[in-house]
Parts: C-alpha cells; structure tokens; sequence
C-alpha cells in the first residue's frame, strides 16, 4: 500500500520579504511640513519685530534704572551707557536722608489704595445702575455723566480748592481721596463697569430672582464678581492716575511730612537749585515697583476688561 505524503514548502529566512519601518513617504508630505514650517518662521519675524519696537519703550526704563547706581559725571556721559562702569548704592541712601521720603511714599501708597477702592465701589454702583435699571432719564444723565471726561482738572482746581479751603482741609490728603472717588476722575470706571454689565446675560438676573435675591443681592453675588476683569482695568487705570497725581498735591499740600510721590520728586535739588539726578532717578526708580507689581498681577483681567468694555453701548 502506498501513502502519499503532502508537505507544505517551509519558507526559510532566505525567503520572506524584507520587513517594512513604516509606510513609504508619500508626495504630498514634503509640501505639508513646509506649510508647518511657514507659521513658525512667521511667528519668529512677528517676535523678532517686536522686541525690535520695543526698545524706545524699554530702553529708558532701563536707563532710568541703571543710571540711579552711576555717578552724575556718568550720567551726563554721551553716549550713554548700558550699565554702570562702577556701581554705587549711594544714590538709594541719599533718597531717604535727605527728605522723608519713606513717608512721603506711605502717602501715595494708602491714599491711591484708598482711592482704587473707593472708584471700583463707586463706579460699579454706578455702571450697574445705568445698565440694568431703567429709570426716567437714564440715558442723558449718563450723557452728563460722560461730559465730566471732557472738563480739565486745571479749570476746576481753583474752586475746588475754595471749598477744601472753606472746610479746613488744607494740608490734608483728604482732597486727594474724596474728590478722585467722587469727581471727574471717576467717569471713566464708571463707562467701564457699564459696558461690562450691558454685556451679561439678562437670564443670570432672572435666575437670583427665582432663588429670592432682590436687586442688591443679584448685584453683590452675581454682577459684581463676573465683573472681576473690568474691575481689574478699573484698578490699574485709578491706581496709576493716582498714583501720578502731581497738580492737586501741589495746590493743597504744604508740608514734607504729607508730600506724596510726584511732588517729592522734585525735592532733590543742590545747593544751587539744580536738580540731583542720580538721586531723583533713584527715587523715581522706586516709585515704579508698585505700579509695575499691579499691572503684572492684573494685566491679564485689564486686557479683557479693556475688550468687554466696548462690546455694547
């Protein structure tokens, strides 16, 4: 009897193919990773652009800062220099020895917090009122409201000063906190916080009705803390405007011990009435710190406050 065996051919390692790494590259490939290639090389010119525009910006706030450790024979240098050839701190010492300028800073430092505090309340009060409660006149009282941006402090200093006067203000920092928060200066947050509130949806109101809040109450816990980026802009536009404040300082303060900042800087002069400048560029050196610290904790919330500002009118 005969058996027929059928065997399967066994393929050695002569015979496979040769193992792929991966699929072959298509045509197309090329022209795609150099389409992702442009936007980077773009957004390198837009860098590289920018950081040439902001040198005029930069470099005298560079100067300013290096300047205050040279001496005067190097800051009158041209051109000038990037950096001091000898550092010296004694521009800093000279700062507080020759004025109170410790105090002189706590000054400007409580009186502008005061302020920012008082215009967000104020003004928040204010631009929720115009947005979302409708009442006779509405819309011209906010078109008074809005002309108080256009009259100069200059034009209203001289009767101002009669009443502060009238009161026995005088030498006092009251002026200085009561009318920003309640005057001129204040029209501005407050067209600000009104844009805001325009901009929030009517049903978050009726949703605090329903849960029994009154008009107060959807204020302080449903308006107000939405408006934490306009509230943000608010804060850096006030801080700073009172920060700088140098007209109104000058009119009703007579006394060092209740100088604030802008009017003590212009104290350090020499014997001769010339001005000291590696002392006042010392001094102006630390006057930036806070206002530089506020703007780098809220830039973020000013930028959209800034844009929510112009949604609706």
């Amino acid at each position: 009897m005969r058996s027929d065996v059928t065997s399967a051919p066994v393929a050695g390692p002569a015979t496979d193919p040769p193992a792929l790494a991966g699929p072959p590259p298509a045509v197309g490939d090329v022209p795609a990773a150099r389409r992702r290639r442009r936007p980077r090389a773009v957004r390198g010119l837009l860098v590289a652009l920018l950081v040439v525009l902001s040198v005029p910006f930069v470099f005298p706030t560079w100067w300013m800062a290096t300047s205050s450790l040279k001496p005067m024979s190097e800051i009158l240098r041209i051109p000038p220099t990037l950096w001091p050839h000898e550092v010296s701190w004694d521009a800093y010492a000279d700062v507080f020895a020759l004025q109170p300028f410790a105090q002189q800073y706590w000054n400007s430092l409580y009186i502008a917090a005061l302020v920012t505090a008082g215009t967000i309340l104020v003004a928040s009060l204010a631009g929720y009122a115009f947005a979302r409660i409708s009442f006779p006149g509405a819309n011209a009282l906010f078109v008074l409201v809005l002309v108080g941006m256009l009259v100069p402090a200059e034009v209203t200093i001289v009767p101002l000063f009669r009443m502060v006067n009238a009161l026995g203000l005088v030498d006092t920092h009251w002026p200085l906190i009561v009318v920003p928060i309640f005057g001129a200066p204040s029209v501005l947050a407050t067209f600000i916080m009104r844009q805001f509130f325009l901009g929030l949806p009517r049903e978050l109101e009726e949703a605090g009705r329903m849960d029994g809040l009154g008009r107060w109450g959807i204020f302080w816990r449903i308006a107000f803390p939405l408006a934490r980026p306009a509230v943000a802009a608010v804060a850096i536009f006030t801080f700073l405007k009172s920060w700088n404040l140098y007209l109104e300082p000058i009119v009703y303060l007579s006394s060092r011990e209740n100088f604030t900042l802008p009017q003590a800087l212009t104290q350090y002069v020499d014997a001769y009435g010339g001005p000291m400048w590696n002392v006042q560029l010392a001094a102006t050196t630390l006057t930036v710190i806070p206002v530089l610290a506020v703007f780098l904790v809220a830039q973020r919330q000013f930028v959209q406050g800034l844009a929510h500002s112009g949604l609706k009118g």
